[in-house]
């Protein structure tokens, strides 16, 4: 018999801002659930990054139904659970652990927020040469999601060398050799040249981070910009974007759509996307939607 009180929770750093609560909250007043939303921020408490594993087994045992993950915690939780879903388990990253009969299940749903919102918004650009400027746990998920919706080529720059290598050499294990290569900052500017689009998966843009990730004469009309940022929706990159005539896709679908997949594997209902979208709209203070 389906379940209509929910306790789920979200492990991270510096998470007080998060719009994850309030997004999963709302869709299950809408469908008429109890459900909890808690943040357990590992700066509040005080704790390292390795101690993800001693809250998990702690909100096991406390009787929570699942947990989101975040930021630094995605790739230092796997260790810690019992079953890996075949997409986290390709990405080496989990942002959604479920539990099931006693056992913690980790799933990754940037991938799939991230393709969803892409096909949403960008659906017609070209893929054949794709730059990716960040190669973190977010800069991951969406080099994989860019590259199963038909990327020909993702190009991956990252001011740690070793990072971006280690990221294009697992997208090429994983899709195939020549699907993916690496690049340093400074070979930005030959790289957008010749570039359909970029994705910019880097903190730049962020309240806390403001600024542009990459001097504004990069950019020309023929690049599309896909950013990862969602808060605010509109980064001065994307402001700068369209002002000179790029086709953008704001933030705001992936969180939207990742907190969809998220609440469907902890609930096993079917969420409303569209009204999650609307919300994310709301929540994160959007004056109007980018064109």
């Amino acid at each position: 018999m389906a379940k209509d009180s929910y306790l789920v929770g979200l492990i991270g750093a510096g998470i007080g801002p998060s719009l994850s609560p309030a997004l999963h909250e709302r869709e299950a007043d809408r469908q008429g659930l109890r459900y909890v939303y808690r943040l357990i921020d590992i700066d509040v408490l005080g704790v390292p990054p390795e101690a993800v594993g001693d809250l998990v087994r702690s909100a096991r045992d406390l009787g929570f139904d699942g947990l989101n993950i975040t930021h630094p915690c995605k790739q230092l939780v796997i260790e810690h659970l019992d079953a890996l879903s075949a997409q986290a388990e390709a990405l080496g990253a989990v942002n959604t652990v479920v539990f099931e009969d006693g056992r913690a299940v980790g799933h990754n749903t940037d991938v799939t927020g991230f393709a969803a919102s892409f096909a949403r918004g960008l659906p017609d650009v070209p893929l054949e040469r794709v730059v990716q400027l960040g190669a973190g746990g977010a800069g991951a998920a969406v080099a994989h999601a860019t590259l199963t919706l038909g990327a020909e080529r993702v190009t991956v720059v990252d001011a740690l060398a070793d990072r971006a290598a280690d990221l294009a050499a697992s997208l090429n294990r994983h899709f195939g050799a020549g699907r993916a290569a690496h690049a340093t900052p400074d070979r930005l500017p030959d790289l957008l040249a010749d570039a359909d689009g970029i994705v910019h998966a880097t903190p730049t843009g962020m309240a806390a981070h403001p600024g542009l990730p990459f001097p504004a004469q990069l950019l020309h009309p023929g690049l599309w910009v896909a950013e990862v940022v969602y808060r605010p929706l509109e980064t001065e990159l994307l402001r700068t974007a369209r002002a000179i005539g790029c086709a953008i896709l704001d933030g705001g679908g992936m969180a939207a759509f990742q907190a969809v997949d998220a609440f469907r594997l902890f609930t096993g209902r079917e969420p409303d996307a569209a009204r999650m979208l609307a919300d994310i709209g709301e929540l994160a203070g959007a004056v109007s939607a980018p064109k």
